[in-house]
């Protein structure tokens, strides 16, 4: 891409679409419990991609090295299989607002990621910003008395959040050399098709696979389930995995961290959870540390 800034444009674009799409699948996650709600997504992606190449006219069986499509296996069954699912978990237990300062960790782990593999280097201030981004998780995790939330609820929800953010991480630096040699949509399409084939035979020999192929069926949830998988999946897996091609992976998933804004304010008006104290100042500090590890 020729314009300016079109990784961080790209970033930012998808923070506000995947801030939507967590609102959508908090509500999804009222009646769809996390396994069947990933399967779903993935496979409404996976069609949804392959359609796209079919009208491009362009095959996705690529002449690339063995090597490629085994790292984009990988990545895809950590990434979208085991993460994913995990995502779900930790945003039913917590919900949208608690677990989006959680997903602040995705920065600091990636900068460390891409420092050691990849040879990323970042300044004094992009550092102390991502030391930013952890204090906010903990002052705004931190139980009270008061906290709505039961306290093993919240130690499960945090663990499987920052689980899921971390192999959400490792399977982004992973292709990350991948990423800057091949076209976005086929690296996209490789990683969603194999999570849906995975899940698909996952669900196939799962003891209550009746249950979680339900979520296929037309139902009040598809008014959620199904614009929060598109966007979700479709749209904002795109741009994110755009906007680390185009720039450093670890200033693109900075970005990416400003989703934590749209998602504290979404979640006060779509989903009426409670705007506190703590997760005002959670807020500002992660926000704070992401604008430093950007522009420092």
């Amino acid at each position: 891409m020729s314009l300016p800034y079109s990784g961080e444009i790209l970033s930012l674009i998808c923070a506000i679409i995947w801030a939507t799409a967590i609102i959508l699948f908090k509500k999804s996650g009222e009646s769809t419990e996390p396994l069947s709600l990933n399967l779903f997504k993935n496979v409404i992606c996976s069609a949804l991609f392959l359609f796209t190449f079919l009208i491009m006219g362009r095959t996705i069986l690529l002449p690339a090295p063995i090597e490629d499509y085994l790292v984009l296996i990988i990545s895809g069954i950590i990434g979208v299989v085991i993460a994913d699912t995990l995502f779900f978990k930790s945003l039913n237990l917590l919900g949208a607002g608690l677990l989006a300062i959680v997903d602040c960790l995705y920065t600091p782990i990636v900068i460390g990621l891409t420092f050691f593999f990849l040879g990323e280097r970042l300044s004094w201030v992009q550092l102390v910003g991502a030391l930013m981004i952890i204090s906010a998780i903990l002052i705004s995790s931190l139980r009270l008395p008061n906290h709505s939330i039961p306290g093993k609820n919240l130690i499960a929800g945090i663990l499987l959040g920052a689980l899921s953010i971390t192999l959400m991480a490792i399977s982004i630096v992973m292709i990350k050399p991948l990423l800057n040699r091949a076209p976005i949509l086929w690296v996209t399409t490789i990683r969603l098709v194999v999570a849906a084939i995975v899940m698909s035979i996952i669900a196939l020999f799962h003891p209550r696979r009746k249950e979680l192929f339900s979520s296929f069926r037309p139902s009040k949830n598809w008014k959620y389930m199904l614009p929060g998988a598109i966007l979700g999946n479709y749209f904002a897996m795109i741009t994110w995995m755009g906007g680390v091609k185009y720039t450093y992976a670890s200033i693109a998933t900075a970005i990416n961290q400003t989703s934590v804004i749209f998602v504290f304010i979404f979640a006060a008006f779509f989903l009426k959870e409670r705007f506190t104290l703590r997760k005002f100042i959670g807020m500002i500090m992660a926000f704070s540390g992401v604008a430093m590890v950007t522009l420092g």
